[in-house]
């Protein structure tokens, strides 16, 4: 997943969690830490025999966060891989292309519509699962559902198409 810390935007990936022991890699470096969440938000990380103490304040959004230490506030944001997926594809446009393209090579784990289905914007029209993480892909406007070209339990490749889509005309 991709974090965005102040200006900084960080690449991590969790690559096992056992209890409060997290291993990690950031930008692609690994990290091994100990991570203890207490009920007022706190955080107590324990990295490389060093000990560091957070204050985290859940934000206006389900994955943005403010988070305090050391006399100093940072932003953080967690974009998800859709989000992600989303903002490169379109550059930040949030009109509905006629078809969902699965982002990176996975697994198709549900599909809960069905050809001729009418979709309202915020729909779930495929869940992906790719890198033991599962992935809902909503539609950004109305729509009918052309095509599935996928089933359920397929292993589909990154950029194929899933799911052809006609957009209605919002005039």
């Amino acid at each position: 997943m991709e974090i965005h810390i102040g200006s900084r935007v960080a690449d991590v990936t969790l690559v096992k969690k056992d209890g409060n022991q997290v291993s990690l890699l950031v930008d692609g470096k690994p990290y091994d830490v100990d991570i203890v969440m207490a009920e007022n938000g706190s955080c107590s990380i324990l990295h490389e025999g060093n000990s560091f103490n957070a204050e985290v304040i859940r934000g206006e959004g389900d994955k943005s966060y403010d988070v305090n230490m050391f006399y100093r506030s940072y932003r953080v944001d967690i974009v998800d891989t859709q989000a992600k997926y989303l903002r490169m594809k379109r550059g930040g446009e949030e009109e509905q292309d006629n078809k969902i393209v699965a982002p990176m090579p996975g697994k198709i784990v549900k599909i809960p519509v069905n050809k001729g289905d009418k979709l309202k914007a915020g729909d779930i029209a495929v869940v992906l699962e790719a890198m033991k993480m599962q992935s809902n892909f909503k539609v950004t406007s109305d729509c009918t559902v052309r095509d599935i070209l996928v089933n359920e339990g397929d292993a589909v490749n990154a950029n194929q198409e899933l799911i052809l889509l006609d957009i209605e005309n919002v005039e």
